[in-house]
Parts: structure tokens; C-alpha cells; sequence
């Protein structure tokens, strides 16, 4: 199992606690990084919002991009999964400024594909929202241009939403034959997107039956295509204490629901604006991504167990959430991640 974690652009994960002690702003990325190498982490995930979903729009928020890139300049392991959002990125430039944050890596740059969901932003920003299926048929689209660029001088596009003529690009990724490419969605639209032009599918959080289930329908989709086999990814939110009774504590603290929180109508409209295969509770507002159905959380033997479980319902990577990040992140490396590193491996 490889362990990921978000990159806490936002400035935190819970909706209904202002101030998480891990603010929004380069200092604190910069250390989380670097420490979060130290830990045993494996991947940061880091979002794509000009707006803060999470504290709420009037909140900061940190770029996707430049912080990467920075990123990419001040560590030495940690892979790069950075979100795009096609509709914000000429696919040709984006090709080229990808390309750039991987040399600067040495290699470490991997791409979060995401169709965007929030119709407020687009307007706020200028740019054009389409209908559901219509964003999955514009990612498909800038994917093949983002590709052909990457492994092929004079290219030349002619499409639906894209044109490019004898596109020229040097220098290609480090990483051969691509940055790994990473995508989540539930709708047979996204799923067929993503079994075809991807390399990964990530998921929101969720029991390890209902991530089976999903793993076996996307592996199926996959052998339709004639592809080979592709990773699978799963959010989660993530806390470890000594005793289930501390654990309750910390539960209990993180799901105090208040609906007059900032970021609650930010969430009705993400709501409205995707198709979840499962209802979304009000308890669940609380934390993003559903983090709290993965149920990473108590004390290490129970999280232990729980990550045995991912595993079995073949899960190779965890994206984990924690609240304050890097304080939990210790606690979450002594306690889980650095005991199964040092475990003695079975003989057969």
C-alpha cells in the first residue's frame, strides 16, 4: 500500500472548524512537504480550486500549479499529483508547462484529471461551464491533445473543442511513456472516460466492499478496451488514538455539524452539480470527500486492519486527509505506517 495525502491548499478539511492550525499559505505546504517525506508518504495529492469549497469562497485558497512547482524544487521523493481541470487549461500550454514542473521533479509529476463541477467558479473566473457529459467529452478530447503533444512533434489536432497545427514541444516528460495520469468519477460517462485514456482511478471514500465492487467494474470496463492492468486509489480521513474511548472524543469533535457554516452552500451546489452513486448524509458535510465512510479511524490495530482490507479489495494507494495535518501525520507514521515497513515479510 502506498500512502498519499491531500495537500491542505484550503487551509483544512473540516467544514464546521475555522482555524485547523494549517493555514493556506506556502510556509506551511513547504514544511508539510518536506516533513511528509521524513514520515514515509509516498504521494500529495494537491487540488485545483481558485475558490475555498471548504472554509468558503471568501477564504484562501493556494494555486494548484506555481505551488507544484515549488514543491517540485524543494523535495526529493514525494511524487506530485496535481489536479487540472480541462475547462481552466488550453491543453497544448498545459502540455508544456506539465512537462516543465516534471523536469524541475526529475520525474515526480503525476496529473489529477478533473471535470469540473462548480458553476459559480467558472463564472466568477470566465470560464465556459458545459452540461455533465459534455465536460467528460471535452476531457476525453483534451487528453488526446495533452498526449499526442507529449510524445510526438507536429502535432496536429482538428476537434470539437480543441485545434492544434504542427504543435512543436521540447522538452517531453521525464517520465516515460507519460506522467502517470490519475482520474475519479461515478457516472458511466467518467468510468468509460477513465477505464480508456487513464492510468489510475481514484475514489471517494468508502467501505471496502463498496471499493471492490467498483475495483471489479473498472477492471472489467479496462478488458474491454484491450488495456492492461491500472491502479486504484481511495480518499479517506484519518485519525489514530491509544483507546476507542479518545477515538469517540475525536469523532464526535469532527462531525459537529453546523449548516450555518461558510462552506455548506459550496457543498449544496457541488451536490447538484455531480451524480454520487450514494446519498450523501448531512453528518457527512462535515468532512470533505466522504472521507469518514473508509473508516481509517481509532486506534492503530483498528487501522491496521482496516488498510488490510483496501488492500484485499485491491487498493494500492491511500489519500488521506488529517486535521491538524501535520500533527496527525506523526502520530498516523509512528503508529501505522512505520510499523507495516518494519513488519517481517511471510515466507511461503
Amino acid at each position: 500500500m502506498r500512502f498519499g495525502y491531500w495537500m491542505p491548499v484550503f487551509g483544512g478539511w473540516l467544514r464546521n472548524v475555522e482555524d485547523e492550525g494549517m493555514d493556506a499559505s506556502w510556509a506551511y505546504t513547504s514544511r508539510l512537504a518536506r516533513r511528509s517525506e521524513e514520515l514515509g508518504f509516498d504521494l500529495s495529492l494537491i487540488a485545483e480550486l481558485n475558490l475555498n469549497d471548504i472554509k468558503g469562497v471568501e477564504a484562501p485558497s493556494l494555486d494548484a500549479w506555481s505551488t507544484s512547482a515549488a514543491l517540485a524544487a524543494v523535495t526529493e521523493k514525494l511524487e506530485l499529483m496535481v489536479a487540472v481541470r480541462p475547462t481552466f487549461h488550453l491543453p497544448a500550454l498545459f502540455a508544456k508547462q506539465a512537462a516543465n514542473v516534471d523536469h524541475i521533479s526529475s520525474g515526480r509529476l503525476a496529473l489529477n484529471v478533473v471535470s469540473s463541477w462548480w458553476e459559480q467558479e467558472a463564472k466568477m473566473y470566465g470560464v465556459g461551464f458545459d452540461k455533465h457529459d459534455d465536460r467528460y467529452a471535452r476531457t476525453a478530447e483534451w487528453l488526446d491533445v495533452v498526449n499526442g503533444v507529449w510524445n510526438e512533434d507536429g502535432f496536429t489536432h482538428q476537434g470539437t473543442f480543441y485545434q492544434t497545427e504542427g504543435t512543436v514541444m521540447q522538452p517531453k516528460p521525464v517520465r516515460k511513456p507519460r506522467p502517470p495520469i490519475y482520474a475519479g468519477g461515478e457516472s458511466d460517462a467518467a468510468k468509460n472516460l477513465i477505464a480508456e485514456k487513464c492510468d489510475a482511478y481514484v475514489m471517494h471514500g468508502d467501505a471496502p466492499e463498496h471499493v471492490a465492487a467498483k475495483v471489479a467494474d473498472m477492471r472489467e470496463r479496462r478488458e474491454r478496451f484491450g488495456l492492461g492492468p491500472m491502479q486504484f486509489g481511495v480518499a479517506g480521513y484519518s485519525f489514530v488514538r491509544d483507546n476507542e474511548n479518545d477515538a469517540a472524543a475525536e469523532l464526535a469533535r469532527i462531525t459537529d455539524v453546523k449548516q450555518n457554516a461558510k462552506g455548506f452552500a459550496n457543498y449544496q451546489q457541488w451536490l447538484s452539480g455531480t451524480q454520487l452513486e450514494r446519498r450523501m448524509s448531512i453528518e457527512e458535510y462535515s468532512v470533505s470527500n466522504r472521507g469518514l465512510r473508509s473508516g481509517l479511524t481509532g486506534t492503530p490495530s483498528q487501522v491496521a486492519d482496516r488498510i488490510g482490507e483496501f488492500e484485499r479489495a485491491g487498493v494500492d494507494l491511500l489519500l488521506l486527509q488529517f486535521s491538524p495535518q501535520l500533527e496527525e501525520m506523526e502520530r498516523f507514521s509512528q503508529a501505522v505506517i512505520r510499523p507495516q515497513q518494519t513488519a517481517p515479510v511471510a515466507v511461503q
